[in-house]
């Protein structure tokens, strides 16, 4: 039976977000409305926080919690911030950008066309996470990237 088990579950990657928020089951509800999301799995505790949940983007599994009193794992609400940011790749990244601003999302970086062959943006949940948003349009090669971005870096830092 144990060799017959794969080391990476059915329907997960090789890495998986874990988020930890403040009102975890509010960010699930948050999360179907901006980004599509399907609820796989709820488990709460016995003061009704969720102890784990998993929920699924396009093909990707992302797991997430509530904040627990003690527990060093803690929501950009408690910390004043966020290190980490999650990459969405999407189908159609205007129209995803501009429902999950409707959903509550805040712009951070409004959608273009970006020189690596994406078009881009980002938003920052109303938990404190940080998402970047793209649809890729156009496969450059590293040289053509690197061109790119030369062009681009002094019309970034006019903006700045």
């Amino acid at each position: 039976m144990a060799g017959s088990v794969k080391p990476v579950p059915p329907g997960y990657h090789t890495v998986t977000p874990y988020l930890t928020l403040s009102d975890a089951a509010s960010a699930i509800d948050f999360y179907k409305q901006a980004f599509g999301a399907t609820e796989i799995a709820r488990m709460k505790g016995p003061d009704g926080k969720i102890g784990h949940a998993e929920i699924k983007i396009g093909d990707s599994v992302l797991m997430l919690a509530d904040e627990w009193p003690g527990n060093e794992a803690r929501s950009p609400q408690s910390l004043g911030g966020s290190t980490v940011g999650i990459f969405l790749y999407v189908d159609n990244v205007d129209t995803v950008f501009e429902t999950a601003v409707k959903a509550g999302a805040k712009i951070q970086q409004p959608l273009a066309d970006m020189f690596w062959g994406d078009r881009f943006g980002k938003v920052s949940d109303p938990f404190g996470h940080h998402w970047a948003l793209a649809t890729h349009t156009e496969d450059v090669s590293p040289e053509e990237m690197e061109k790119r971005m030369r062009a681009a870096m002094p019309q970034a830092a006019a903006q700045a």
